[in-house]
């Protein structure tokens, strides 16, 4: 494979050949999910009462998006890291709910991958590849933090049933399998169910001015059985980049809203002939100051992007130091994941920042809600609201001067630390 890289900023020095592959293979699809977005957008006010992109969703599982981390030889892609989240932010340029709602798909894979070779793995890898997309059902609103659950499994004659209520239960309601976490007599345990199972039920009941299509809302267990062989602890699970993984995606989504945002502003003043009294040229295209403005959301969509494949870069060297049902190294994890945090400092505000300049190309036609260009602001305040950069400054900061990393911070965490899975 050769180096490439592009000026368009979405494509800085990585393998070529694979990832041009992929692009030209789901390009009809992002276009037709880029095409409604506006539509799906203004329809997305009610919740529990909105149409969800269900076509959409099954359209990209059928062209193998659910599968691109799957190893080449078990039907997959076997993509990257770098590569797939140069996938996720092309995707969240077009939409970002949908990008955003195979976050925990991807993250489930990921623990997949790690595992020791297994007819467990094997059947996993197989429904993967088969179509199968899996949702996220681990918060709550009970308790103070993510350590505190209620949702509980209990001994049920051979198997157990589980019983609970999860919130932020992301891409659920698009999903045929859900990961959760629950208790099981005061340990902390993790597994999958069938989304179709008795007992299980999926609510949109969401409620968030941004991110409204992800489905992140209620997911309700009632007496599910199931089936004590697939239930892990945590304290038995080795150490595991998914911490890092899961904030890495929520940038690969925000550096796709940046790039909407610059790709939006672009497409606005194109065809724009209205203008100023105060205005540099006769045309906003030809307006130095417009211009200087799309430079300015050009540059950040393309800090982004670059941030989020640098750490990206990082994650997949952790990744490649795993020894299965030993886990990966630490040092080296703790410096990619502190390379994550440094890179949510900076695109979080960035996007933020770009996706109000944005306005600035135009006059009050701009706000037109046929327009919906306040979704990017919006959305991006939402997914930048997961894990708030504030406390990631002071964790950069700590590994600057004293050299301690982030992730015993997650591994002494009531002794349920999510890097395990």
């Amino acid at each position: 494979m050769t180096d490439a890289t592009t000026t368009d900023g979405r494509t800085p020095s990585l393998p070529a050949d694979r990832l041009a592959t992929l692009r030209a293979r789901f390009a009809p699809v992002f276009a037709t999910i880029r095409q409604g977005a506006v539509e799906r957008e203004l329809a997305s006010g009610t919740p529990g009462d909105r149409p969800l992109p269900h076509a959409e969703v099954r359209a990209l599982a059928d062209a193998g998006f659910g599968r691109l981390r799957v190893p080449e030889d078990r039907g997959g892609f076997g993509v990257t890291l770098v590569e797939l989240i140069h996938l996720v932010a092309d995707l969240a340029a077009a939409d970002s709910n949908i990008a955003h709602l195979w976050r925990g798909h991807f993250g489930y894979t990921e623990l997949v991958l790690l595992r020791p070779s297994s007819a467990g793995q094997d059947e996993w890898l197989q429904r993967i590849v088969d179509g199968a997309i899996v949702g996220n059902a681990t918060s709550e609103r009970t308790g103070t933090t993510l350590a505190d659950i209620s949702t509980t499994v209990t001994p049920d004659g051979d198997s157990l049933r589980l019983d609970g209520r999860k919130f932020y239960s992301t891409g659920t309601l698009y999903a045929d399998w859900i990961y959760l976490a629950a208790d099981r007599a005061g340990e902390r345990v993790t597994f999958a169910v069938d989304a179709s199972a008795p007992g299980v039920r999926s609510i949109d009941d969401w409620d968030g001015f941004g991110q409204r299509l992800t489905a992140s809302g209620t997911t309700v267990f009632d007496g599910v059985r199931v089936d004590p062989s697939v239930v892990s602890a945590y304290r038995d699970a080795p150490l595991s980049h998914i911490q890092a993984f899961y904030q890495l995606y929520l940038l690969a989504v925000l550096a796709g809203i940046g790039q909407a945002v610059s790709d939006d502003a672009v497409a606005f003043v194109r065809p724009r002939t209205r203008t100023y009294i105060h205005a540099n040229a006769p045309r906003p295209g030809d307006d130095p100051q417009v211009l200087a403005v799309l430079g300015r959301l050009s540059a950040g969509a393309f800090t982004a992007r670059s941030l989020v494949v640098a750490a990206a870069g990082l994650l997949d060297g952790v990744v490649a130091t795993n020894e299965p049902g030993v886990g990966v190294d630490h040092a080296l994890l703790d410096a990619a994941e502190n390379a994550v945090y440094q890179a949510q400092v900076e695109i979080g505000p960035r996007v933020l920042r770009s996706a109000s300049e944005l306005f600035e190309v135009g006059g009050a036609s701009a706000a037109d809600r046929t327009r919906a260009l306040d979704r990017h602001w919006r959305n991006a305040r939402v997914v930048a609201s997961h894990n708030p950069a504030v406390y990631k400054e002071r964790l950069v900061g700590e590994y600057a001067l004293h050299g301690r990393g982030p992730v015993d911070a997650w591994e002494n965490y009531h002794e349920v630390g999510p890097t395990r899975f």
